[in-house]
């Protein structure tokens, strides 16, 4: 759930806009400088620390195409749905970075050699997805990774590709033996990549960019292998692995108004598929009428991509008699986004979702929540709510502590709401404890839950930090055969209060085994690599590799730790400039969303991440252990 935009303009917030962009830019007075300050300003001139809005200044570093998707399909689709179309196009050139151009035969430049293209389809699949196996636990072994602990601590980079343009690399790839599949987003393009040495067996280009992480596995018992993945305009796409070959695309929303950002999940002859709201966002704008998308999980057939069942977050929204302060019409309820990858268990047939807040009142008993659905007809079996009146929207402050005033779409906030934007964002986990079957789940409020698969009731529960809109634990945690292990971000959180880093616990009785905290290195020499050197925190899922934690913070380092004891093993730092195979500037930035993978005896780290102010890169760099 990304995201900003509009309300009222500050003055000294535009003041600073006009100082931070130079006299060259203030004396021009661009045309989309006045959209800008009507439609935008109020948020990403001044964002509310911890929030969500992106700062102008990472607006700034976006190029036109995804500032434009933004507005015109993707989280920013109710301002952009606002404005004239002669708007819109301003503002977009107002906004966005002017990079060099970039020929389309980037790709061809980078092709592996004709003896090298060859994907093996027959090769293992050491991941299948997000979660790495349905159970979402992300673990692999040393047979499946090819790497050991001893290994994992004398990582040394191999090679680094660039994506062109690129200020955000959100998908986590997969791997098919030695072929790894990565969703280069922002240039609408599913690449084949060499695992050893960067280079390209075969491009995809996609209508939109793929926002969500990939999943590879077959579809149907006698069809082809495929790679899956959703893309920006809410469709599901399949493309065969060995070629790149599109086999369908289709559209497994309820409506228009949701968005792809979970990753697919393969359930045999099913797909698995989360489904997100835009309305989070769109309530910034005044006129908009808050709200009425909700979330939903979908199971499609892998054929076809045909849906089969649809589960409800929320009933559809009404009219509530109310009008906000712009004088327009409420609805609900709403919200209860999916916007993180589900487990599956086969074994019982139950799907395991996770969701958000609530977008406009009346509160729902499936807001914040873990769910338990049936695999094959989306029946729901229990619900586990771990955060009641969790209502909230982005016209409203992120706490009744905030000294942010609610705006028009905040129109509950004299209510019983707690207004804290606590999702889960990270999906579910499925572990074994003994004779029984454990869901665990990280929350952004900092709490780490385990709950009884069969009743859904809570076994045990602990909490790292306050919480915050961005985490919390943010998009998830991961556990091996004894322990969870849950990444706190924190950002904005200051000193003692802040829990930022990794915290492994007991998965079976939730006792505290150790806790190693990531703390800023704002030296020089690291200043000197870019921005964001204050954002240490651990927000991307971390991932377990033989008897390793490897974790990756918001300010470009990456962490291996021991998983007995919380030792750091090894420290990389993937911010700033780097050398490239295809030649094109290569810029390592903040690590989130699904940064981390590995298989193939290497480690993969997309570093970018320019939401939210965040550095931004667009660098698909990989380890390998030094000999």
């Amino acid at each position: 759930m990304p995201g900003s935009i509009i309300g009222r303009l500050c003055a000294l917030a535009f003041i600073a806009l006009v100082l931070a962009t130079g006299p060259a830019r203030a004396a021009e007075v661009h045309p989309g400088q006045a959209v800008y300050d009507r439609a935008c300003a109020a948020c990403h001139n001044a964002p509310e620390p911890g929030g969500r809005a992106a700062p102008v200044a990472s607006l700034r570093q976006m190029d036109a195409r995804t500032l434009r998707t933004a507005l015109t399909t993707g989280v920013m689709k109710g301002i952009g749905d606002s404005l004239a179309p002669d708007d819109l196009r301003a503002v977009v050139d107002y906004l966005a970075a002017k990079p060099k151009p970039v020929s389309d035969d980037w790709i061809d430049g980078a092709r592996c050699p004709a003896d090298r293209r060859t994907v093996d389809v027959n090769a293992p699949i050491p991941s299948g997805g997000f979660g790495v196996n349905a159970d979402n636990r992300r673990r692999l072994t040393a047979g499946q990774s090819g790497l050991t602990t001893a290994s994992l601590a004398r990582l040394k980079p191999a090679w680094t590709l660039a994506i062109p343009n690129a200020t955000t690399m959100r998908s986590q790839p997969v791997l098919l033996g030695a072929t790894l599949f990565y969703a280069a987003s922002q240039a609408s393009t599913l690449l084949a990549i060499d695992a050893g040495t960067g280079c390209i067996k075969w491009a995809a280009r996609t209508p939109s960019g793929i926002r969500t992480s990939l999943a590879l596995g077959r579809l149907g018992k006698s069809g082809p292998l495929a790679v899956v993945g959703g893309d920006e305009g809410g469709h599901l796409q399949a493309w065969e692995a060995e070629t790149g070959k599109l086999i369908w695309r289709a559209d497994p929303r309820h409506d228009k108004g949701g968005v792809l950002t979970g990753g697919p999940v393969f359930a045999g002859e099913r797909l698995i598929v989360p489904i997100s709201a835009l309305d989070v966002a769109q309530a910034m704008r005044p006129t908009f009428a808050c709200c009425s998308t909700h979330g939903a999980v979908s199971a499609v057939d892998v054929t076809n991509g045909k849906v089969l069942w649809t589960w409800h977050a929320t009933p559809d929204a009404k009219p509530l008699g109310v009008k906000n302060s712009a004088g327009v019409e409420m609805k609900g309820p709403s919200g209860a986004p999916v916007w993180s990858t589900p487990a599956v268990d086969l074994k019982r047939g139950l799907v395991l979702a996770s969701t958000g807040e609530n977008t406009s009142p009346p509160a729902t008993g499936t807001s914040d929540s873990i769910i338990a659905l049936d695999l094959a007809t989306g029946r729901q079996k229990w619900v586990f709510q771990a955060l009641a009146n969790d209502v909230w929207n982005m016209s409203c402050p992120s706490g009744r502590e905030s000294r942010r005033k609610p705006g028009p779409n905040c129109f509950f906030f004299e209510g019983d709401s707690v207004l804290r934007d606590h999702d889960f964002g990270g999906g579910p986990v499925l572990f074994q404890a003994g004779g029984r079957t454990l869901v665990l789940a990280g929350q952004k409020s900092g709490d780490v839950w385990a709950l009884d698969l069969k009743t859904g009731r809570k076994v045990w529960s602990d909490k790292f930090g306050p919480g915050t809109p961005l985490g919390g634990v943010h998009w998830g945690i991961a556990a091996d055969e004894t322990r969870v292990f849950a990444p706190i971000a924190d950002p904005g959180v200051p000193e003692p209060v802040s829990a930022s880093g990794v915290h492994a616990l007991d998965a079976a009785t939730g006792k505290r085994l150790w806790s190693w905290r990531a703390l800023p290195d704002c030296s020089e020499a690291r200043k000197a690599r870019g921005p964001g050197c204050e954002r240490a925190g651990i927000s991307a899922p971390p991932l377990l590799v033989d008897g390793a934690v490897i974790a990756a913070g918001l300010d470009g380092r990456l962490w291996v730790l021991e998983a007995t004891s919380g030792k750091v093993l090894a420290s990389l730092d993937t911010a700033g400039p780097r050398d490239s195979v295809n030649g094109l500037p290569a810029r390592g930035g903040s690590v989130d969303s699904g940064g981390l993978f590995a298989g193939g005896g290497m480690v993969f780290v997309g570093s970018g991440y320019a939401a939210f102010g965040q550095p931004p890169g667009n660098a698909l760099i990989a380890y390998r252990p030094e000999p």
